[in-house]
C-alpha cells in the first residue's frame, strides 16, 4: 500500500514550548491508524500540523507526496484531507442542515452538495431527524455525529480524527466506533487520535505511541496492545 500521508523529522512549537520533537508517522491508503498517548503528549497538535492550523517549523508533512507544511489550511482540505477536530467545534448557532453545508464550502456544485449532504443523513439518520434544529441544542452524540458529517461533506481522501469518543456514554462510543470501521470499510484512509486507547487499537491496523512529544513505540496495533508498558500506561492493565 502507497503511503497517504508522510511526517518526517516533524518539529511544532508553541511560542518558546517544543510540542513535537522530531516526530514520523506514515498513514497508507485504506489504513486506520491510531495516535494514542497520554495528556500533553502533542496528539492534537500533531493533527493539527498536518492540517495547517499550526506550522511545522522543521520536517516535512507530504500528502500523496507532494509537501503542503507551508499551506494554508483551506489549501490542504482542497487536497482532500478533513479534520474531526477535538471538542468537535460545530457552529452552535446554525442548523444542522446549515453546518452540513459549510462543510461544502470548496464544493461549487450543488447537486453535489445534496448529494453528501444525503449521505451524511444516511449515515446518521439521527442528523435528518434533527436537520433543522441548532446545533448548540444537540447532544453530545449527536453533535459528534454533526462533526463527522461535517468532515466528511468535503469527499476527504484522508480523514483525520481527533478524539471521537470523549465526553460520549459508552452505547455511542460503540455506535462511533463503529462508523468508523463502516467509513474504512467504505474507502476512507483514517488517523485516529483517540484517549480510549484499548478501542483504538482494536480498531486501527498499525499505532504509534506518543509521549512528550516523541514518538516512543509504532508497529501493529494488535501486536501493540499486548505490550507490557503500553497495557500498563495506556490500558489499565498491570
Amino acid at each position: 500500500m502507497s503511503a497517504v500521508l508522510e511526517l518526517k523529522e516533524v518539529h511544532t512549537y508553541y511560542g518558546h514550548i517544543h510540542a513535537l520533537k522530531g516526530v514520523g508517522l506514515e498513514v497508507r491508503q485504506g489504513e486506520i491508524v491510531t495516535l494514542i498517548g497520554a495528556n500533553g503528549a502533542g496528539k492534537s497538535t500533531t493533527l493539527r500540523t498536518i492540517s495547517g492550523l499550526v506550522k511545522a517549523r522543521r520536517g516535512e508533512v507530504l500528502f500523496q507526496g507532494k509537501p503542503i507544511q507551508r499551506m494554508a489550511p483551506d489549501q490542504i482540505v482542497r487536497l482532500g484531507i478533513g479534520h474531526v477536530p477535538e471538542g468537535r467545534k460545530i457552529f452552535p448557532r446554525l442548523s444542522v442542515e446549515e453546518n452540513l453545508e459549510i462543510g461544502a464550502y470548496l464544493e461549487n456544485n450543488s447537486k453535489v452538495v445534496l448529494e453528501r449532504k444525503n449521505k451524511a443523513f444516511e449515515l446518521f439518520p439521527r442528523l435528518h431527524e434533527r436537520r433543522a434544529q441548532k446545533g448548540g441544542t444537540l447532544s453530545g452524540g449527536e453533535q459528534q455525529m454533526l462533526a463527522i458529517g461535517r468532515a466528511l461533506m468535503q469527499d476527504p481522501q484522508l480523514l483525520l480524527m481527533d478524539e471521537p469518543s470523549m465526553g460520549l456514554a459508552p452505547v455511542l462510543v460503540d455506535f462511533i466506533f463503529e462508523t468508523i470501521q463502516s467509513l474504512n470499510k467504505a474507502g476512507k484512509t483514517i488517523l485516529l487520535v483517540e484517549q480510549n486507547a484499548r478501542l483504538a487499537l482494536q480498531v486501527a491496523h498499525r499505532g504509534y505511541v506518543l509521549q512528550t512529544g516523541e514518538l516512543t513505540m509504532q508497529g501493529d496495533a494488535k501486536e501493540l496492545a499486548q505490550k507490557p508498558e503500553v497495557q500498563k500506561a495506556y490500558l489499565g492493565e498491570e
